[in-house]
């Protein structure tokens, strides 16, 4: 079989692994000279802390395993099965990761509520005030702005892959075909529209009313920190904003603990992860109206900036580098993904929101599953 994949993400290059895994071949095409969306700018993180339970949960805990398994045959990767932390102040944020821990799927996500003692054991780094912190075992990270880059290598290394960068595909032009702006036609017996936040163009043609927003988030990277953090690091804010966290404890939270008012207007929790480098990737914020700022804004950097360094008890290191980045959601934010076919042949995968880099080889999998590659 010949897979088309367009697309040259992170969603796209699981679909790509997933076909050359199961024998066939390949060619995944690129509308930029590279990746550069959503699938480096984000944390690198593999998330299975704050996912919903039932598909959502069942997703990220077979994409862990992909990852890792991944990982081992592409050292590049970067894979780090380090965990997080979500350290908490008062009783409100105490009691909401005590709840957690108190779910059914505890265990599977590894939580456990650890003191603050406990927690700077298992990462030194922290030396902020916290009476205690939310463990989950289960979250890992890789490095994303290079991920891509390695994972082509090791797809070129079969000698069934093809990458062709800088070319926009515009139509489709039969079962499992489709024409880029050079005019080259592409055929196969599958192809595979993942192409991420960009909804405009050939999607917007197959699909007028795809039920699939645009997200905008703000980040930022330092120097390096001087030290390891050993695991992610998450605020009680984060609480609010993943769906684990659901309890009469959140409400009472949310009642009584209301967000600071910059992490309110900007919907912010604070995500941190330490580079390869030593550099931390620290955010984020949320944007849903259209259209976005083309600007960043300074207030929710130095709100997110106060955070880490209240836990981290010391100042951040210089920051390098301040960026904006747009995702895909489904308008149904309990979906995982929109998988739909669009054309006799053609199929598109989208909306996976912040759930694409740590979701998207099991997302991978089950298409190709589906469509019985």
């Amino acid at each position: 079989m010949r897979v088309i994949v367009v697309g040259g993400g992170v969603v796209g290059t699981m679909h790509a692994w997933q076909a050359v895994e199961r024998g066939h071949e390949v060619v995944q095409i690129e509308r930029e000279a590279e990746a550069r969306g959503a699938s480096l700018r984000n944390f690198g993180q593999i998330w299975v802390s704050g996912r919903a339970g039932g598909e959502e949960l069942d997703t990220a805990l077979r994409a862990r395993e992909l990852w890792e398994r991944i990982g081992a045959r592409v050292p590049g990767l970067g894979f780090r099965a380090i965990g997080s932390l979500t350290p908490v102040r008062g009783a409100r944020e105490h009691a909401v990761a005590r709840a957690a821990v108190a779910r059914p799927d505890a265990a599977a996500r590894g939580y456990r509520l650890v003191t603050a003692a406990e927690a700077r054991k298992i990462n030194p780094a922290l030396r902020g005030d916290f009476e205690a912190a939310l463990w989950c075992e289960r979250d890992a990270a890789v490095e994303p702005r290079t991920a891509q880059l390695h994972l082509h290598e090791a797809l070129r290394a079969s000698g069934r892959y093809t990458f062709l960068t800088s070319r926009e595909v515009r139509e489709v032009v039969g079962p499992g075909a489709v024409r880029d702006d050079h005019g080259d036609v592409h055929r196969g017996e599958a192809v595979v529209l993942a192409t991420g936040a960009w909804l405009s163009g050939l999607v917007r043609e197959l699909v007028p009313d795809l039920p699939v927003r645009r997200v905008r988030l703000q980040m930022m990277q330092t120097a390096p920190l001087g030290e390891p953090l050993t695991t992610s690091v998450a605020d009680a804010d984060s609480f609010r904003y993943y769906p684990a966290y659901a309890s009469p404890a959140l409400d009472a939270l949310n009642a009584g603990q209301p967000q600071e008012p910059v992490a309110a207007a900007h919907r912010m929790q604070l995500l941190m992860v330490q580079r390869q480098d030593g550099g931390l990737t620290i955010g984020d914020t949320h944007e849903y109206e259209h259209p976005f700022a083309f600007d960043t804004l300074e207030d929710p950097y130095e709100h997110v900036a106060a955070v880490a360094e209240s836990f981290l008890g010391r100042p951040l290191p210089k920051i390098r580098h301040r960026w904006a980045g747009v995702y895909a959601q489904c308008t149904d934010t309990t979906r995982v993904v929109h998988r739909q076919q669009v054309a006799d042949g053609v199929w598109l995968v989208t909306g996976p929101g912040g759930r694409g880099m740590t979701c998207s080889p099991a997302m991978a999998e089950t298409t190709a599953n589906e469509l019985g590659w």
